[in-house]
């Protein structure tokens, strides 16, 4: 967790230097494509009877396209690809995921744009360990969960001079477990606080 918040503090001290290059960004006056790099903190868990449902802390990594699309209103179509270490208590799951987000952009001041978005995510599994009580050593997560998840994401970012932020919620709307038994199936569920610049 230590390196976590220690990466995103490098990250906001570095912000203002990538914030001094050239004319990035977007603006809402006009249209145009923006990139970005994320990089936060996730907060997560997985609803259902399969793993105990404590949270657990990770850390999201990705970087971010996107694109204005109406000449007459400030709505933005941004996707891109990101690491996300998600999971639960005990319960690693590491994903790589393409969100497809729809945001709308809000003149706040003059130097500061709000910008509320929803959309699909789709990612996929690609490495993570678990370790139950009475379970003997660590054992792969993808033994008792399938590899995709797609849900929905929803929250709102703000741009100050090419700096960003945005906080949001993700929640699976796909039953991640192999064993179709289960009542009440499993679903992942995440809070995330992300940090980064847009050019």
């Amino acid at each position: 967790m230590k390196k976590i918040f220690a990466a995103i503090v490098a990250v906001l001290f570095a912000a203002p230097s990538f914030a001094q290059m050239g004319s990035g960004g977007f603006s809402l006056n006009e249209s145009t494509v923006y990139y970005g790099i994320r990089m936060g903190v996730n907060f997560s868990t997985i609803t259902g009877d399969l793993v105990d449902v404590d949270s657990k802390a990770g850390m999201t990594l990705g970087g971010v396209i996107g694109l204005r699309v109406s000449d007459t209103t400030p709505i933005f179509v941004e996707s891109g690809l990101y690491y996300s270490a998600r999971g639960a208590k005990d319960f690693n799951l590491n994903y790589l995921e393409i969100p497809v987000l729809i945001k709308y952009g809000i003149q706040a001041t003059d130097d500061i744009a709000i910008l509320p978005y929803i959309g699909p995510y789709f990612s996929y599994g690609i490495g993570g360990k678990y370790k139950f009580a009475g379970i003997d050593g660590k054992h792969s997560s993808y033994n008792i969960v399938k590899h995709p998840d797609m849900g929905f994401k929803l929250g709102c970012g703000a741009e100050y001079n090419k700096l960003y932020a945005e906080l949001g919620y993700q929640f699976g709307v796909m039953d991640i477990a192999k064993d179709n038994d289960l009542d009440a199936g499993a679903h992942t569920g995440n809070f995330f606080i992300n940090v980064g610049v847009n050019f």
